[in-house]
């Protein structure tokens, strides 16, 4: 195998996985911007979420559903380096789509949001595709002793994407030149400042992803990449899944027609209408919480034709990535609009007590939170280079600073001293945290779920800077968990590793119901205590740290 070739499909590999954060922290900027630009409600904008990570969910359950019908796993068949092309060229087709979708866009055109909505769709499926075949494919790429060095440079700049992301994106739409709220408000309504301005930013992306698959296709030295695990039929989970999307389907259906309906709802109407969506929205959750559940009780007692969710720990992991994709989302989703509501128009004060931002000045705020998660992704990584134990703690110290030292120069000028020095309080704790839990993944959970819970609640009861960053640091406590929550619940799977995978895979579905019932909470109640929302998320994911250890030494695992 040719070692220059593999360096090349590395290298590619980790620009994959940089747009993968640069798109999907964008959408921090971008749904605010709509919400303005389309005329919509908080609920609505946070659509761009659920398409986009609602294709993930219903791609890897689509891969799911036809290889049990063959009875055999597809992308093992495609093997994973022409599962990565057939991802990057849907993924591509998705960027093009967004051409035609807002050309001649104009300011107030709600009908051209559900055509953004379709293209965003589009490339989260191929991402789908892609993250599915990305990771086992960066393990073939070399030694596999060293699998985990190459899964963590990955991560790293995945995470570097999510920092700049926010940032380019706010330069594209809005420009340079600075503006108060109420001139950038104007200049969008005058169609000043457009939704084209994107075209140029998805047809160079387009472009790089059609390279991308190119170089993989025609590097024909490079493996293919198969696993050597059979495939495990699962009916009854495979059946579960199927009813939750039809029910998720009919309850998000039955809101838009709500929308579409053409009728202009006002006074105890609108109310009544406004609590029906709401409702639905909670349907969508329990029906979620339901299935798993159900999963959970049934497997126990009879296991055939659940596969890997006869596992406890795998079904308790499955609601677990649910959440905590769900809540490192929504945190996000919904800051822009709560930097930017007036709720004192006197003094021009946000619902925090803080001077109101427009839609370019939260750009800033949604890199720094993004920034959070480099900054505890990087620190995760130290233990891959096996320093001795003293210079590990030197590390866990100097490293999450030269992260952060990363995020002041991409965003340079952007933040006063103050809140600088009060970011800094927050990375200080995070790195307590890192030296309580001494690199036990159950351990890491439940201090960094309580330091969720306790953030998100100063965030809602609290005013000013104080809670503002107390949401903001939701990013460094968010960081650490994904690896943790794979480890834990594959832990003892056996030959239905793969599987469980594939279904934990499945549940960044929660990056599409929570932030959209976040929303429609902001419309109905504010939106300061829609963050009750994540705080019910932490909340679980604290719940989920006792239980699955519960679990896995009840089976005779050390944890």
């Amino acid at each position: 195998m040719n070692n220059q070739n593999n360096k090349s499909a590395l290298t590619t590999l980790v620009t994959v996985f940089f747009f993968w954060g640069f798109i999907a922290a964008s959408n921090g900027v971008f749904i605010p911007f709509c919400k303005t630009y389309f005329n919509i409600d908080q609920f609505q904008s946070q659509l761009v979420d659920f398409a986009f990570y609602g294709a993930y969910y219903l791609g890897a359950l689509l891969l799911f559903v036809i290889s049990s019908a063959l009875k055999s796993d597809v992308l093992n068949k495609w093997g994973y380096k022409s599962g990565i092309v057939y991802g990057l060229l849907i993924s591509a087709l998705g960027a093009l789509v967004m051409y035609p979708s807002v050309n001649g866009a104009e300011q107030g055109d709600t009908p051209v949001f559900y055509l953004v909505l379709l293209a965003l769709f589009i490339v989260g499926l191929g991402f789908s595709l892609q993250q599915t075949a990305a990771n086992p494919f960066a393990v073939a790429l070399g030694k596999p002793e060293t699998a985990s060095n190459r899964l963590n440079l990955a991560g790293g700049i995945n995470s570097f994407g999510t920092t700049i992301g926010p940032i380019v994106i706010a330069l594209i739409i809005f420009g340079s030149t600075p503006l108060s709220g109420d001139e950038l408000t104007a200049m969008i309504q005058n169609n000043e400042i457009k939704l084209t301005t994107v075209q140029a930013l998805y047809l160079g992306v387009g472009a790089l992803f059609l390279a991308a698959a190119a170089l993989f296709h025609f590097s024909k030295k490079l493996p293919q990449g198969k696993s050597d695990a059979t495939f495990e039929p699962a009916n009854k989970a495979r059946n579960t899944l199927i009813l939750l999307t039809v029910v998720i389907i009919a309850c998000f259906t039955t809101i838009f027609m709500t929308y579409t309906a053409g009728e202009e709802y006002t006074g105890e109407a609108l109310e009544a209408v406004e609590n029906k969506r709401l409702i639905l929205l909670f349907i969508s959750l329990f029906a979620v919480i339901a299935s798993i559940f159900i999963a959970y009780t049934s497997a126990s007692k009879k296991a055939e034709g659940w596969g890997a969710m006869k596992y406890p720990q795998l079904v308790l992991g499955m609601l677990a990535i649910f959440t905590y994709v769900g809540v490192e989302v929504t945190i996000q989703s919904n800051l822009g609009e709560l930097l930017k509501a007036v709720a004192d128009k006197v003094n021009n004060l946000n619902p925090l007590g803080l001077p109101v931002l427009n839609d370019a000045g939260i750009a800033p705020f949604i890199s720094l939170y993004w920034g959070g998660l480099m900054i505890g992704r990087w620190v995760g990584a130290i233990t891959v280079f096996n320093p001795s134990k003293g210079l590990k703690k030197w590390l866990l110290i100097i490293v999450p600073y030269v992260a952060f030292g990363v995020i002041l120069l991409v965003n340079f000028g952007k933040y006063s001293t103050n809140e600088i020095l009060l970011f800094c309080v927050c990375v200080a704790v995070q790195i307590i945290g890192f030296f309580l839990a001494k690199d036990k993944p159950v351990e890491t959970m439940k201090i960094f779920s309580l330091l969720g819970v306790v953030a998100m609640l100063i965030g809602v009861f609290a005013s000013g800077q104080l809670a503002l960053f107390s949401l903001l640091s939701g990013g460094l406590f968010c960081s650490i968990m994904w690896p943790c929550i794979f480890s834990l619940s594959i832990t003892g799977l056996g030959k239905y590793t793969s599987q469980g995978s594939a279904f934990l895979i499945m549940m960044i579905l929660g990056g599409a119901i929570i932030p959209p019932l976040q929303g429609k909470i902001a419309d109905i109640f504010s939106i300061q205590s829609s963050y009750l929302m994540a705080v019910a998320c932490f909340g679980y994911l604290l719940f989920y740290s006792f239980r699955t250890k519960a679990v896995l030494q009840k089976q005779g695992h050390t944890v």
